[in-house]
């Protein structure tokens, strides 16, 4: 009697193969999560006493109430992996089958979309945590893990490969900003200096800017003229925004730090300027010489900080006084995480008469809803729609409210696209424009 080899079918051999691949991608993402798990994230997961309160501070979690968007549930995976691998006594656990059992391919895919569609990193749920946990911190490096099992959203994965391939996420090419630049210096009269050695400031500009409001330009070439402010803005590296931050990829944002650091280096100047972008300060100023491995040759300023300046110095004259109630939304970034608290709100009232504080304001505000890479993640964009409601009952508390203030251009898009989905009309301006608006000829 012949006997008769058994062989796979190739649809079993193509689920082996997935199956391996998957447990693969797995391995990868659990030998990032112990990677980036450093003493203070080690610290930080063994200090969580599991008491709810980040998730009232959670725009996500207070429009949904759904409690897998409470902030630290989001951290599981790689409280998972630290308490499997790293934690102490973790090789005894293991041992007497009291650690958790292995990160599978399924909960990744599961939680990519906590990870992703419902966290902005603003940091309001590290603020209140009373074990001072910086939740939004460690979701940054938990993305890496994410990234490494090749499990970020597409709306981010295209991102960076335009970042990469044009400098910009949108694709900005040097030949649209020139076009961008060109409609603005005819509109003011005024010229913009390109690859200008030895300037002073060098102004980086987000995607956004360029693309969706122009005028930003404008303002601050009517603002620095007035001022007399040396600047520049360079053909090679023009672009802040910093999508490697957002999707959790060091070496995407070293690359796209480095670009802006070697093109301020080489025309000489002595600051850069950060723009009305949120992500993009902290990437540059706080993270970029960490990725860098050595300080830069140059200052990062806000523009907040260099309009103050000038502010003080008496070099903003303003025509007159704009009498409509405003408000100001206050970019995670920028103020909770940035710093930048007072600077904006000097500013206002150096050219408003009517400025009033809308509920939880300043550090403890509400994110608009698309920072952190949701507004490019397309599959996000409902979360980010009902997550809005929160942002819109701290606009709606301000009586007689007729504008608001966003010194932030991404949380200017998102604000604009979240009233008009309410359906609520209020019309949203930048810091640099309304100041321009402004401005003594």
């Amino acid at each position: 009697m012949t006997a008769v080899a058994a062989t796979a079918t190739p649809a079993a051999s193509a689920e082996r193969s997935a199956a391996a691949g998957e447990g693969t991608r797995a391995a990868a993402a659990v030998d990032m999560f112990l990677k980036v798990t450093d003493a203070a994230i080690a610290s930080y997961l063994d200090a969580c006493v599991h008491c709810g309160e980040c998730a009232e501070a959670c725009h996500f979690y207070l429009s949904t109430n759904d409690p897998r968007y409470t902030p630290t549930y989001k951290l599981k995976p790689l409280v998972k992996a630290y308490k499997r691998h790293k934690a102490p006594f973790s090789t005894l656990m293991r041992g007497i089958g009291l650690a958790p059992a292995e990160l599978t391919f399924e909960e990744l895919q599961e939680w990519s979309e906590l990870v992703y569609d419902s966290c902005n990193m603003c940091g309001r749920c590290t603020l209140v945590c009373p074990m001072g946990i910086d939740i939004a911190g460690s979701v940054r490096k938990m993305r890496e893990g994410f990234v490494a099992a090749d499990l970020a959203p597409e709306g981010l994965r295209s991102a960076e490969a335009n970042a990469l391939r044009t400098g910009s996420p949108m694709n900005v090419t040097p030949k649209a900003l020139k076009a961008t630049i060109a409609s603005q210096e005819k509109e003011t009269g005024i010229p913009v200096a390109l690859d200008k050695q030895g300037a002073d400031y060098m102004v980086i500009l987000s995607a956004m800017e360029v693309m969706g409001y122009p005028e930003v330009i404008g303002s601050l070439a009517r603002i620095f003229a007035k001022a007399g402010v040396d600047w520049t803005i360079s053909t090679k590296a023009f672009e802040a925004t910093n999508v490697g931050v957002q999707i959790g990829s060091r070496e995407t944002a070293r690359t796209l730090v480095s670009r802006v650091v070697d093109a301020a280096e080489e025309l000489g100047v002595k600051y850069v300027i950060s723009p009305e972008c949120g992500h993009a300060y902290g990437a540059l100023r706080w993270e970029g010489p960490n990725l860098m491995g050595r300080q830069y040759k140059f200052e990062v300023v806000h523009i907040l900080e260099v309009l103050d300046k000038l502010r003080r110095e008496g070099r903003l004259e303003m025509r007159d006084k704009d009498k409509r109630r405003i408000t100001l939304h206050d970019p995670c970034q920028i103020v909770r995480r940035g710093g930048l608290l007072d600077e904006p709100r000097a500013l206002i009232d150096h050219v408003s008469d009517n400025f009033v504080e809308m509920p939880m304001s300043g550090v403890t505000n509400l994110c608009c809803g698309g920072g952190g890479g949701v507004s490019a993640n397309p599959r996000a964009h409902e979360n980010m729609n009902a997550a809005f409601s929160c942002k819109l009952a701290q606009f709606k508390a301000v009586d007689g409210l007729e504008l608001v203030v966003s010194p932030c251009a991404n949380c200017r898009t998102t604000l604009e696209e979240g009233l008009e989905n309410y359906e609520y009309a209020m019309p949203v301006i930048g810091l640099g424009e309304f100041i321009a608006e402004h401005l003594k000829d």
